[in-house]
This record gives structure tokens, C-alpha cells and sequence, in this order.
């Protein structure tokens, strides 16, 4: 029964929900303003177009606002989902189009000319990406309302009682988003937009997962078991009782509704084909999806033969490896062999644990021989939530925030651990720590003199290659001496060529899953458990997985060819820093980036102007 408390608590929650965002429409003037003020000059129009689109996209997207810890972030908002306001986003994705036609881009510094073409491309990228219905598809089993809303409420900043109330306030309209969800996938079934039925199984049991006898223990409300001392005993009891009444009467009550939906409807209706190809518009739509995720004009046919052929290098790469073991058998023996030795795994949660920051904080002193500049902003490692652990690849990184104080994540899975082997912790570590994304993002995050966009956002192929980049460093990181850690090292190289081949194959070759599924166990000492879940999100992220490789082949392409170029000059601190040095950019920026450094460092003239491929 509701005590006169929660009743009251709940009635503040009620009487917020009615708050909305700024409309679609908001920042129209000041875009149609900019393109047409003859007194701007152009490197103050552009300064002033990145200004509001930066401060349109934050207030568009608020989840987005509090995890880069914009200053006026609405903590209290949720995007709005609506397929009204959806539509309207769409519709002015190319507002900024006219502004920048209006701009002499060759007016503009060297580094404006950088601004100017990365923010093209990426409005570019948005207006033809609009034409794509991704919205109609807004949860599966890597993500959705199900995981996500946990995940953001779960870093909130929690340091006044505004910050208490912005959450209680965000989980009283939590509730509306579900419903917006449940809509959007309603619209979705109509013309056979669905996520494919077979990964779709184990979303009810992620909704199923937050729902809790209990409001302090479900994961949405961990804010509010230990306040900080600046929160008064008082303030406390009735935030804490706002925040479960809200999480009693509107949450739980909408993910019952989005749980039956799911498992009356939605499951049963799903569609049974794979491949993004079988969509309407599918081979231009995966088309697209691959140009953005590699920032390339590879097709799908050239990524596919790119990953057959690094599959037969790394092959015999790994036959190598094998034979120093010392193992008599087959490759598939060999395999099966790390796969099922209960030496190479973990018996308890917490020693998988505690062997990852060993790894880490054994390569933090390692840093300073690579790299010249190094992050501020501290990580951590921990375990990925309960309630999302099934269905999670690996491991994942969550970016910190300097500008609100909150750490970069380094999430290890902890389920099945006789899944999770030894032989691959070391690699997995480098890639998702550093010095592979927490180096990388928080050194973008930190830049001086970059605008908020280039900062915070990113290029797939950028990001990702460099995490794969940065597996291969474990050599001179003094990693990777028990040649089962190396050959680790080469099945996490492996996994990323054979995604060149499975999600080209799914996609566009029409490989059914199990076809997927067999290329991948049959070139990987990955678990069976683990290349499930990989396909499973390589079947509904199509064109994400192909980045990887294809960036790291970039980097390792130009830190041969920097090699060569400046021999006994070369220094290696140097060139990880001009790589680093603008952020997540195209390969094709980077490439002529590090040209030019290449031409400085022999003493010749800088490089010309450098333009993105708009791909």
C-alpha cells in the first residue's frame, strides 16, 4: 500500500511529466539568419553554425547531453520519439546545408577548412541517412529503451538535490518514452520493419529484468541508496520516495506494457530474413551503412574479398603460434582445445575481475615510450549490469566526461565465465582501455581550440581501427609473451576479418546465419557463446563491424609507410600523436595528416588543404 508520502511524491512526479523539449522547429531562425546575414564574415559564420547545431543537437537529444556533461544539459528530458518529432528532425537535417553554401571555404584557416569539411560530411551523412527508416526499428537486443534508459540514469551526476530531481523528474517521463517505442515498432510492423525474430529472443527477458519487487533494487534507482553529504536526511526521504513512487506507478506499469507488446505482437510478427538486403531499399541502405562505418567507397564486394584475404594471413599467423605451443593436432583440435581446458578460464566473477586491472594498470606505465601526449581523465573496470549481460558482446567502453568529473568504463562480461577465456583478456584489455578507446576518446575529449562536435563525435572506422591498432601494440608493451596470450591477440585480428566476410555475406550475399556462424567457429578460438551474440549484432547493426579492420589496416598502412619514409627519424610517440592529435576523423583525413607530418619531419613544405572523401 502507498504510504501519504509516496502519494504526494508521486503527484510532484505526475505533475512534471507535462514539461516538454524545445520543438523540432526551435532553432529554425537562427539558421535561416545565418545563411542570410550579409554582415558575417565566413570564419565567423561557421564558428556560429557549429554553435547551434551543437546546441540544437543537445537539446534534441538530452541523453546525449548528459553523457558528453553539457552544461545545460535537460537532465530531466528524454528525446522525443514521437514519429512526429522524428519526421521533423529528418526534415531539417539539412538546415545547416544553405549556411554552408554561404561560406568561402577558401577564406578559412587551415584549421576552419578541417571544421567546415568534417561538418559537411557528417550533414550529408545525416540528410541521406534520413531517408533510411532506422527509427522504425528502435530496440533490439543490444540496445533499446529495455538497457539504455538504466545506462544513462546510472551516471547522472548526483552531487545537489537538482541533480536528484532532474532524475526523479527524467523517471516520471521514462514511462512516455517506452510508449513512444511501442509506437514507433507498432508503425514498424506495418511495412515489415522489424529486427529479425531469432535475435530477438531474449529482449523480453531484458524488459522482464528491470522490473523489480522492490524499487531500491532495480538498476534505474541506484542513485538513490547513498546520497552525498550535501543532501539533507530530509531532502532524502522524499526524493527517494518521489523516485520509487515514480518507478512503481509509471515505470513498471510501461514496461509491462512494452513486455506484452513484445511477446504478443511484436515477437510473433518479426521478420524471419537476416540480411538488411531483404528491406526495402536494402542494398542502398547497407551500401550506406558501409561508406559511413569505413568512411571509404569500398563496396561490399571489395570489403568481403579484403576480409578473405586477411583471414588466410592471420591463419598462418596462428599455425604459427601453435606449433611454439608445442600442441600436436589438428587446427579444430587446437581450437577446441582453449575453447574447453578449464585452465585457460576463471572460476568466480570477481578473479575475471581483478585479471582485467591488472592487465590495465599494468599497461598504464607502459604509455609514456608510445605516446607524447596522455589523458587526464582516469578509467576503471567493472562488470557489465546483470540485466543485460546475456545478450552483451564481451566487453564494452563507456566514455567519461571531464567537464562533470565522471571516469571512463572499461565494462568486462562476467557471464558464463567458462565462455570467457584467459588467453583473450590481455588483447581484449588493450583494444577497450588503452591504448585503445579511453586513450583515444579521452585525449579527443580533452583537445584545446576543437569545436564541441569533433570533440565528442566520431568516424567508426577511426575509432574502432584504432582500438584494433591498439591490440597490436601489446608486443611492445612487453604483452603477449605465453604464446596462448598471443595467439589471443591474433583470434581477436581474426574476429575482425572474418566480420569483414560474415556481415558482407549476411547482408548482401544472402549467408544465412548458421552459414555465419560456421566461417566464424571454424577460423576463430572464440566460444560458441560469444560468436552467437557477435553475428546476432553484426545481423542488426549491419555495416558497424566492418570498420574495424578497415581502419586498422589504414593505421598500420601509414605507420609502415612513416616507417620507410624517415627510417632511423621515425619516432613512434610522434606519430601516435598526429594520429590522435584531431580527434576521430575519416580515414581519409587522417591519411593526409600524417603526409604532411611525414613531409615536416624530412623538413619539406606542409601539405595542401585536406577534404574528407564524402564517400
Amino acid at each position: 500500500m502507498r504510504t501519504a508520502l509516496a502519494t504526494a511524491a508521486w503527484l510532484l512526479v505526475m505533475a512534471g511529466t507535462a514539461a516538454a523539449q524545445a520543438p523540432p522547429d526551435a532553432f529554425d531562425g537562427e539558421f535561416e539568419a545565418l545563411a542570410s546575414d550579409p554582415a558575417l564574415g565566413d570564419a565567423e559564420r561557421l564558428h556560429r553554425l557549429i554553435d547551434v547545431d551543437w546546441r540544437r543537437s543537445m537539446a534534441w537529444y538530452p541523453e546525449w547531453a548528459t553523457y558528453v556533461g553539457w552544461e545545460s544539459a535537460e537532465n530531466d528530458a528524454w528525446t522525443d520519439m514521437s514519429l512526429a518529432a522524428v519526421e521533423a528532425r529528418q526534415a531539417r537535417a539539412g538546415a545547416a546545408l544553405p549556411v554552408l553554401d554561404a561560406i568561402d571555404r577558401e577564406a578559412l584557416s587551415p584549421d576552419d577548412q578541417l571544421n567546415y569539411d568534417l561538418f559537411r560530411l557528417n550533414v550529408e551523412w545525416d540528410v541521406e541517412g534520413g531517408s533510411f527508416p532506422d527509427h522504425l526499428m528502435p530496440l533490439n537486443q543490444m540496445g533499446g529503451v529495455q538497457q539504455d534508459a538504466a545506462s544513462l540514469l546510472a551516471i547522472m551526476p548526483t552531487n545537489t538535490v537538482a541533480d536528484y530531481e532532474a532524475i526523479v523528474a527524467r523517471l516520471g517521463r521514462l514511462p512516455g518514452l517506452i510508449d513512444q517505442t511501442v509506437q514507433l515498432m507498432e508503425r514498424g510492423l506495418v511495412g515489415g520493419l522489424t529486427p529479425p525474430r531469432i535475435t530477438l529472443r531474449d529482449v523480453p527477458d531484458q524488459v522482464v529484468a528491470q522490473i523489480v519487487d522492490d524499487p531500491s533494487e532495480s538498476p534505474m534507482l541506484q542513485a538513490f541508496g547513498d546520497f552525498p553529504e550535501a543532501v539533507p536526511e530530509a531532502e532524502r526521504v522524499r526524493l527517494r520516495a518521489a523516485a520509487s513512487a515514480a518507478y512503481e506507478e509509471g515505470i513498471v506499469p510501461a514496461l509491462h506494457r512494452l513486455h506484452r507488446f513484445l511477446v504478443g505482437e511484436y515477437l510473433p510478427a518479426a521478420r524471419d530474413e537476416i540480411g538488411l538486403a531483404a528491406l526495402p531499399e536494402g542494398e542502398a541502405w547497407y551500401a550506406f551503412r558501409a561508406r559511413r562505418s569505413t568512411t571509404t567507397d569500398m563496396s561490399p564486394a571489395e570489403i568481403h574479398a579484403t576480409g578473405l584475404s586477411e583471414v588466410e594471413r592471420i591463419r598462418g599467423e596462428m599455425e604459427r603460434v601453435i606449433d611454439e605451443t608445442g600442441f600436436e593436432g589438428t587446427f579444430g583440435e587446437f581450437l577446441e582445445h582453449l575453447r574447453t581446458d578449464p585452465r585457460f578460464f576463471h572460476q568466480d566473477a570477481e578473479a575475471l575481475l581483478a585479471g582485467y586491472r591488472d592487465i590495465a594498470k599494468r599497461a598504464d606505465p607502459e604509455l609514456p615510450r608510445l605516446f607524447g601526449t596522455l589523458p587526464r581523465l582516469p578509467y576503471g573496470v567493472k562488470a557489465i549490469p546483470a540485466y543485460a549481460e546475456k545478450s552483451q558482446t564481451t566487453a564494452y567502453y563507456q566514455p567519461g566526461s571531464p567537464e562533470v568529473g565522471r571516469p571512463g568504463w572499461y565494462f568486462a562480461n562476467t557471464y558464463a565465465l567458462e565462455t570467457r577465456p584467459i588467453w583473450e583478456m590481455e588483447a581484449l584489455t588493450l583494444h577497450e582501455a588503452v591504448p585503445g578507446h579511453h586513450l583515444q576518446i579521452a585525449i579527443a575529449q580533452e583537445l584545446p581550440e576543437v569545436p564541441e562536435f569533433r570533440r565528442h563525435g566520431g568516424y567508426t572506422a577511426f575509432v574502432e581501427g584504432w582500438g584494433l591498432y591498439a591490440e597490436s601494440l601489446g608486443e611492445e608493451m612487453g604483452f603477449y609473451e605465453d604464446p596462448y596470450s598471443k595467439f589471443g591477440q591474433l583470434t581477436y585480428e581474426m574476429w575482425r576479418a572474418v566480420r569483414l566476410v560474415v556481415d558482407t555475406g549476411m547482408h548482401s550475399m544472402e549467408w544465412d546465419r548458421q552459414r555465419a556462424i560456421d566461417f566464424f567457429a571454424a577460423n576463430s578460438s572464440k566460444s560458441i557463446h560469444d560468436i552467437t551474440v557477435e553475428i546476432d549484432r553484426y545481423i542488426v547493426w549491419p555495416g558497424q563491424a566492418l570498420a574495424y579492420k578497415v581502419g586498422e589496416l589504414k593505421i598500420k598502412e601509414l605507420r609502415a609507410l612513416a616507417t620507410a619514409e624517415l627510417g632511423e627519424a621515425f619516432d613512434v610517440r610522434g606519430f601516435h600523436d598526429v594520429v590522435l592529435g584531431a580527434g576521430a576523423v575519416p580515414l581519409s583525413v587522417l591519411e593526409a595528416r600524417v603526409r604532411a607530418w611525414i613531409e615536416q619531419e624530412k623538413g619539406a613544405a606542409p601539405a595542401p588543404g585536406i577534404r574528407p572523401d564524402r564517400g
